[in-house]
């Protein structure tokens, strides 16, 4: 009798040193800086998939499905190495087709895939607690060293506000349940309305994830509650 092949347990180390997980992304973010767009490359991946992790642990979340969180924040912007267009669902196709052939479990495989299908804000909708994780992770992302153009004259308003951001934190508290956006913005650079002018969608789907974690979302900019 055959037996079944037990799963990998998959971590986002593994997915880490993989070799077209690294080629596609680095792929992806030059694509992506061909276009105007700010950073997406490694360094975005890491950050997003580290922060997803810590929100899951510190709201007490178990360790694996922080993991798998973590995983799908490092995957969630791959799809650009095809388009940005629809970047999410392709990346969420992609990701599958990278963790079959890494034999990872096929429900963790769709829990990573719907999560990185649902992270964009304009189509995308908070379907679970490692949705909800990628999100904020992603959203929280915004500071000045994402900026590639260093020509001040031809900021658009993107370019501006991120470059206007000195210092982002997302703060995690664990007995209040609140998950909060520190932000240090120079209003020299950008207005604090400039900022929401772009930036508003973001932050109602960053509510929505902290809802869906029991949690609050708030947005603190120049030690301002706003949100």
């Amino acid at each position: 009798m055959k037996k079944d092949k037990i799963p990998n347990l998959i971590t986002l180390q593994d997915v880490r040193c993989d070799p077209a997980v690294v080629t596609y992304i680095r792929r992806a973010d030059i694509n992506l800086g061909a276009i105007g767009f700010t950073e997406h490359g490694l360094r975005h991946a890491d950050l997003v998939a580290t922060t997803a992790r810590r929100i899951l642990i510190d709201l007490g979340f178990s360790f694996r499905e922080a993991e798998l969180a973590a995983i799908a924040g490092y995957l969630h912007d791959i799809g650009n190495v095809v388009g940005r267009t629809h970047h999410y669902s392709t990346g969420a196709l992609m990701a599958m087709t990278i963790l079959q052939n890494m034999e990872m479990n096929e429900k963790e495989i769709a829990d990573i895939a719907s999560a990185i299908g649902n992270h964009d804000e304009e189509f995308g909708q908070v379907v679970s607690n490692i949705s909800a994780a990628v999100i904020l992770a992603d959203k929280a992302d915004v500071h000045r060293s994402r900026v590639r153009n260093r020509d001040f004259t031809r900021f658009d308003i993107h370019d501006r506000v991120n470059y206007a951001v000195q210092e982002a934190n997302l703060m995690i508290d664990a007995q209040q349940k609140v998950v909060t956006l520190e932000l240090t913005i120079d209003t020299y650079i950008c207005r604090v309305m400039e900022y929401f002018e772009i930036f508003l969608s973001r932050m109602v789907l960053c509510r929505r994830a902290a809802d869906y974690l029991s949690a609050c979302f708030s947005l603190v900019i120049n030690e301002t509650q706003l949100l």
